[in-house]
């Protein structure tokens, strides 16, 4: 369990690194964009700049910027905080470097121009600073008025969609967990089966969208009697009662290894037996 989640820490880290850098090659493409991110602030120290990068399938195409939380919600976007001194200096010098090696990949232009920040003249360094501190000033004198303006209901609402965009996060995340642990599948339905049997038997036609095609076939469904429907439910029982052993003796061994978040929580403690009941004594009469 901490193995599991210190990687997923690092694998954090590392996305967090990999979004920012795309989003300062994305404003190496448009000069006019004032210099300002919503990431939080990163300086590499020399480990950093000896660490290998995983950022090799960054693209040097601009990327597309997602909406802000504010934005999905129907706000008008927050003020972004700046760009820190180090992401100021990768902006400046990443298109020389590529100048100059025009075949140049992504991952090592991140690479080079990490060590390059370590040995940077202290002069460029303050001057970068400066300009930091500036825009930032004006970075808290901006979100200080747009606080101002948002109302409880819509703090409400960005709450509200962080927590779900988190719980969505988690979700994909234990997903993946229980993929590439093993969990046995469950068997399809007697319906499903029955939408796949059609798909053979009677294959949609070139001119008929999948839409109609499956709107057809479901009502073909309700039309079938209980004994024609039995023979897919005959095969999903059969499937259902393996997948039922399957499915205890994999919780079993997800117990023992310590993996309790993929166990369904009403098998982690086993009902308690009925008590057994008191002989009543007979009244005599």
């Amino acid at each position: 369990m901490i193995y599991t989640t210190t990687l997923l820490s690092r694998g954090s880290i590392i996305g967090s690194l990999i979004n920012k850098v795309r989003q300062v090659v994305a404003k190496t493409h448009d000069s006019s964009a004032h210099p300002i991110e919503i990431e939080k602030q990163f300086t590499p120290t020399t480990s950093c700049a000896n660490r290998p990068l995983a950022v090799a399938n960054l693209s040097n195409s601009p990327v597309q910027q997602s909406k802000t939380l504010e934005e999905q919600v129907g706000l008008p976007p927050r003020p972004k905080k700046p760009l820190t001194p180090y992401f100021r200096f990768m902006r400046e010098m990443r298109p020389k470097l590529i100048a100059t090696n025009p075949s140049i990949t992504t991952i090592e232009v991140v690479r080079q121009l990490a060590k390059s920040w370590v040995d940077a003249d202290t002069k460029l360094k303050e001057r970068l600073q400066v300009e930091f501190k500036k825009d930032q000033q004006v970075y808290i004198e901006q979100r200080t008025k747009y606080d101002a303006t948002l109302t409880d209901e819509q703090r409400a609402g960005i709450k509200q969609l962080k927590q779900d965009i988190v719980e969505a996060k988690e979700r994909r995340q234990l997903r993946k967990r229980v993929k590439e642990l093993g969990r046995p599948k469950k068997p399809a339905s007697a319906f499903l089966r029955f939408i796949v049997s059609e798909r053979v038997n009677t294959p949609q036609p070139p001119q008929q969208t999948y839409r109609e095609w499956h709107q057809k076939t479901t009502a073909k469904w309700s039309r079938l009697s209980d004994a024609e429907k039995a023979v897919y439910l005959q095969d999903t029982r059969k499937e259902l009662e393996l997948y039922k052993k399957a499915i205890t003796v994999w919780e079993e061994k997800m117990i023992r290894l310590g993996h309790i978040d993929v166990v369904r929580h009403g098998n982690l403690i086993d009902p308690p037996e009925p008590k057994a009941r008191k002989a009543q004594p007979v009244k005599e009469k």
